[in-house]
């Protein structure tokens, strides 16, 4: 697959609009077109990869690195119940490039919600770029507090 082929390296490597909240050499992190929640996150890759299996350790510890940076902005900014990380392969990969989930959620959401079609877009999604701007803000200050 080529790179103007697949949407994921196309997101990742900014060809597509996004609201992007951080970025390595490694990932881009950017917020969820159709949120679970409020700051749902993703993480891609730059270079192409479908499943994590096929990941390099570089690129394996830099998304690792990424969801701890983004999961403190979380909880930083709307102090969730709890933070979801997962990541769907093989057919249920419907970008056909890796990427992680990092989805803020709260007590009485059940995940299989995540799911379920009639469940997504509860969050307005005209509202990214004032959550992009937020979880921006959130990672730097939490990057000049420590290094990653």
């Amino acid at each position: 697959m080529t790179h103007e082929d697949c949407l994921g390296c196309r997101l990742a490597n900014k060809s597509e609009d996004i609201y992007m909240v951080y970025e390595d050499d490694y990932v881009t992190c950017f917020l969820d077109h159709d949120p679970f929640n409020e700051g749902h996150t993703l993480i891609l890759p730059k270079q192409h990869f479908l499943d994590v299996d096929e990941l390099d350790d570089e690129t394996a510890n830099a998304i690792m690195k990424a969801s701890i940076l983004i999961s403190k902005a979380l909880k930083r900014l709307y102090q969730p119940d709890g933070i979801t990380i997962n990541q769907n392969g093989g057919v249920f990969n419907e970008l056909t490039h890796y990427h992680m989930h990092v989805v803020p959620r709260y007590e009485g959401q059940w995940f299989g919600d995540f799911y379920r079609e009639e469940d997504v877009g509860k969050v307005d999604v005209r509202e990214l770029e004032r959550v992009s701007g937020r979880m921006v803000e959130a990672i730097e200050e939490i990057r000049k507090g420590c290094l990653l």
